[in-house]
C-alpha cells in the first residue's frame, strides 16, 4: 500500500469537518503533512468519484460533495490505492535452483490477496464519518489525546 490511502481519507474527513468553506491545496497538504502537488494528483481521483467538487481561481477550492456517511473507505482505498497490500518487488527468483527463492512470490502472492481481501472487507463498514465522529469524540485507540 502507498501513502495515498491515508492521505484520501484524511482529506475526506478534513473537508467533511468544514463542510461549508473550501479548502485550497496548500491548506490541504500543511494539514496533511503531504506536498500541494501530491495533494492535487490524490484530489483528481476523489473528484473522480463524485466525492469533491473544485473550484478554480480566487477563492477556490476543494468542497465536499457527498454525503461523509456514504463514502466507504474500502472505495477510497480502490480509487486511491495502485497496487494494494502486495510489495511492489518480490524477493526471490522463481528461476533459482533454491526451494525457498523459486517459490516464495508465488507462497506470498496468495497471502497478499486473502489479506487484502479482508482488509476491504473490514473498510467496507466505515466511511468518513465513521472517522470524522470517532475524532470529534475522541475515540482514538491507542493514540493520547491532548489535554
Amino acid at each position: 500500500m502507498n501513502s495515498e490511502f491515508p492521505a484520501a481519507v484524511h482529506i475526506l474527513v478534513y473537508l467533511a469537518h468544514s463542510p461549508s468553506r473550501s479548502a485550497n491545496s496548500e491548506e490541504l497538504a500543511a494539514n496533511v503533512g503531504i506536498h500541494p502537488a501530491r495533494v492535487r494528483k490524490t484530489m483528481g481521483c476523489l473528484r473522480e468519484q463524485g466525492w469533491v467538487l473544485t473550484r478554480e481561481g480566487i477563492g477556490g477550492g476543494y468542497r465536499l460533495a457527498a454525503e461523509p456517511a456514504g463514502i466507504r473507505l474500502s472505495d477510497v482505498y480502490r480509487a486511491a490505492c495502485c497496487g494494494g497490500l502486495r510489495p511492489k518487488k518480490n524477493t526471490g527468483s522463481p528461476g533459482s535452483d533454491c526451494v525457498v527463492a523459486s517459490g516464495i512470490s508465488g507462497a506470498m502472492s496468495g497471502y497478499f490477496d486473502e489479506a487484502e481481501r479482508r482488509y476491504l472487507d473490514y473498510f467496507d463498514g466505515v466511511t468518513v464519518q465513521d472517522v470524522l465522529n470517532r475524532i470529534v469524540d475522541g475515540e482514538l485507540p491507542g493514540a493520547m489525546m491532548a489535554d
